[in-house]
């Protein structure tokens, strides 16, 4: 009996997917820079449906590629050849929210969008959030220890994560969902598997941290003269507003980039060289206290503040429109990275000629949050030099301290240049817990960890 046939066995003919022209959606990433090839696709429904695939890859000894809703940027959900990808799509569930512990467990594959949708109508709401949230899961993100737009207010992933259910490479199944938020009886598995990629266990169910749902919201889109000055400004906002939640940072080309793939106006009369997005929210309106802010700033070289839905939505579109306006115009290299603030102006300053001088035809595009110091750097015309755009921005990158991911993940696109961020001795520390959890390295292999 093949290995094919043994999933069906265990999860339904229906649950496992080889015909190619179905596969071919799952083996690209987003971006459409990784690909592969997949021996199959396998979809479980719960925890004993993932530990029996995972068994049945390892007797046959078969890789496995863990994938949720396949939005990272990476490669690290795009199977290596002849791996069988097991999507977390159908384990989507969403158990009653725990109201008075302000907590949910939710599926691995289930979408941001949809826990969203189901913790609001109790007064409670998701800590995390970006752009993404109607395809990206619950799962990828914890994988991932997403960060995104609200990170300045309540952290990454890792802080919103409270207990997990996972199925380790021998196909046991660890479940630790009781969510208390006082625990210390030895190691913190569930802070171990926040960022392991998928390479030490399979995310089945997520035990999530809610936070309020806070209904007096205000968004202001604010020019300023560069980098040191958004800097400057959020650095004023953050001391003087408790409500601040969000801070964000985009430039002249990008917004150019977003208006000519949309049908959005200009914010303003007048161009300007950058610009900072924040949001503040609160129980009452915070609209009085973000204009009293913004008029004591002396970095504002105009702003437009709005408090009702249409508009708030009307001004982050300015910002979550870039992702998409680029893939519109090329496949792009992607880099996600951070740096400390004080240096954040500098390197903004020095990317464009780091990246120019190895691919002269390059068109770099700058996005990010600012206050975690954290570039998306986005690298048009470039994708035949990819290795050598990322080496010359990584390396800039790590000569100021910084890191070379901030959120989206190591991957396999930049596994490689880990030792730039982590010593030689914590990777041979992350080398033996992976050892000691999956001793054949079937787990997403070539992921986050170079070669040995």
């Amino acid at each position: 009996m093949t290995l094919e046939d043994q999933l069906v066995e265990a999860l339904g003919a229906a649950h496992v997917v080889t015909d190619p022209e179905v596969t071919a959606s799952y083996e690209t990433d987003w971006t459409g820079r990784f690909r592969g090839s997949a021996r199959c696709v396998v979809r479980p429904g719960d925890a004993g449906q993932v530990a029996a695939v995972v068994r049945l890859c390892g007797d046959a000894g078969v890789p496995i590629c863990v994938q949720g809703g396949n939005t990272g940027l990476v490669g690290a959900s795009v199977p290596v050849d002849g791996a069988v990808l097991l999507s977390t799509a159908r384990m989507s569930s969403l158990a009653a929210v725990d109201e008075v512990s302000a907590q949910v467990t939710v599926g691995a594959g289930a979408t941001l969008s949809a826990v969203q949708a189901h913790v609001r109508p109790t007064g409670l709401d998701v800590g995390v959030d970006f752009a993404a949230r109607d395809s990206c899961t619950v799962g990828g993100m914890v994988a991932t220890n997403a960060g995104g737009e609200r990170v300045l207010r309540y952290g990454t992933m890792r802080a919103q994560l409270l207990g997990v259910e996972a199925v380790l490479a021998d196909g046991t199944i660890v479940s630790r969902l009781g969510g208390l938020p006082k625990d210390n009886t030895g190691y913190d598995v569930v802070s171990l598997l926040a960022g392991s990629e998928g390479t030490l266990g399979v995310l089945t169910r997520l035990r999530l941290r809610l936070v309020p749902l806070l209904a007096g919201r205000a968004v202001a889109l604010v020019a300023v003269n560069d980098t040191g000055a958004a800097v400057a400004l959020v650095r004023m906002l953050r001391d003087r507003l408790p409500s601040l939640e969000a801070a964000e940072i985009f430039y002249a080309e990008g917004l150019a980039l977003v208006r000519s793939q949309s049908a959005l106006p200009a914010p303003f009369d007048q161009e300007h060289p950058a610009y900072v997005l924040v949001e503040c929210a609160q129980r009452v309106d915070p609209t009085d206290e973000l204009l009293e802010a913004l008029e004591a700033a002396g970095a504002v070289r105009d702003a437009t503040v709005a408090s009702d839905s249409r508009g708030r939505h009307a001004l982050w579109a300015y910002r979550e429109s870039h992702t998409e306006a680029i893939n519109a115009v090329g496949v792009p290299v992607k880099l996600d990275v951070a740096v400390p603030l004080p240096a954040l102006a500098e390197v903004v300053a020095a990317l464009p000629d780091a990246i120019t001088a190895v691919e002269p035809r390059a068109r770099t595009i700058l996005f990010g949050h600012v206050n975690e110091g954290n570039l998306h750097v986005n690298v048009l015309n470039a994708v035949d030099r990819g290795e050598q755009v990322s080496d010359a921005v990584l390396r800039l990158v790590a000569s100021y301290g910084g890191s070379i991911s901030a959120e989206h993940g190591v991957g396999r696109a930049k596994r490689e240049w880990l030792s730039l961020s982590r010593s030689a001795e914590e990777i041979a520390m992350m080398r033996a817990i992976k050892r000691a959890l999956d001793p054949r390295g079937l787990l997403n292999p070539g992921v986050l960890l170079p070669e040995d």
